[in-house]
């Protein structure tokens, strides 16, 4: 599970981190795999981690039950009564958790916006939508603030717009890979004004009124990167450089959004590893 770091859009834990910092933020991302494993489905075959959350085999792919099994050995990473942590992944963590003083919510949001995603397929308005990544993408942030010892109520309020943001890339970007799952991460307000139907989400390609909405909630979320940018120039070191690297992600995948001409149901358009490393250059510019 943790070899996908390596094939995820923004960078985990990359090689200019202090050692000490990239095996933290590994144990996050084991976690916050493992949940989206869960709430997606997608855990390897054959039952293994049902059993190491202390389920039954035959319950592998039982995801309320799951994330309620997974919430239940989280509570034990964070107890200091025997036993511990069951699966490994969460044993991992127990460190981190103690060594940066990390508290259980931003966890906790993870695991709720999974469970959300069971309930949930469809949201009314932004507002909705901007709930579910209070849950499902700002918490990662500021776990990140937390593994670096940089939190600050303004930081805070910098990286929950940009993991907003990042959440609506993937969103834009995954229009046809969620549609297959039968979720739709665009508001039905939006939907609505564009007058775009779920059936012109399902086309291969997009017409110009799927085009024209994909173009809005681009333009929507590069403004929230635009506003949580300055979080780059409230840090130094190779702090700094991360944070860059988040932003610039999603201004790179953007651009190639806006490359494919807002195009996004044949597949989702990737920035090139060129486009994003002129990207840093000028966040750093900007925000240094």
């Amino acid at each position: 599970m943790l070899d996908q770091a390596a094939h995820e859009n923004f960078p985990v834990a990359p090689f200019f981190l202090p050692r000490a910092w990239r095996a933290d933020l590994m144990a996050l991302y084991g976690f916050a795999r493992l949940v989206d494993d869960i709430g997606d489905g997608d855990l390897a075959p054959g039952g293994g981690d049902a059993v190491l959350l202390g389920l039954d085999r035959v319950q592998y792919d039982d995801r309320p039950a799951l994330l309620d099994a997974l919430e239940a050995d989280l509570h034990r990473v964070f107890s200091d009564r025997a036993p511990g942590p069951k699966h490994p992944l969460m044993r991992r963590l127990g460190p981190t958790v103690r060594r940066c003083g990390l508290t259980p919510d931003p966890f906790l949001g993870l695991i709720e916006a999974n469970r959300q995603d069971q309930r949930i397929s469809r949201y009314a308005s932004y507002g909705d939508l901007a709930a579910y990544c209070e849950l499902s993408a700002n918490p990662v942030g500021r776990l990140v603030l937390g593994v670096t010892g940089t939190s600050s109520p303004e930081r805070v309020r910098l990286s929950d717009a940009i993991c907003t943001a990042l959440q609506l890339v993937e969103h834009i970007q995954d229009v046809t890979e969620d549609l297959g799952r039968d979720r739709i991460y665009l508001p039905d307000e939006d939907m609505k004004r564009f007058g775009v139907t779920e059936e012109d989400l399902a086309a291969p390609s997009g017409g110009p009124s799927v085009r024209a909405l994909i173009a809005f909630q681009a333009e929507r979320a590069g403004e929230l990167l635009d506003e949580g940018a300055p979080l780059v120039g409230s840090v130094s070191g190779r702090l700094k450089l991360l944070l860059a690297g988040f932003v610039a992600g999603g201004r790179a995948a953007l651009q190639a959004v806006a490359a494919a001409d807002h195009d996004v149901l044949p597949g989702p358009p990737k920035p090139t590893k060129l486009s994003l490393l002129r990207e840093v250059g000028a966040t750093l510019r900007r925000e240094g």
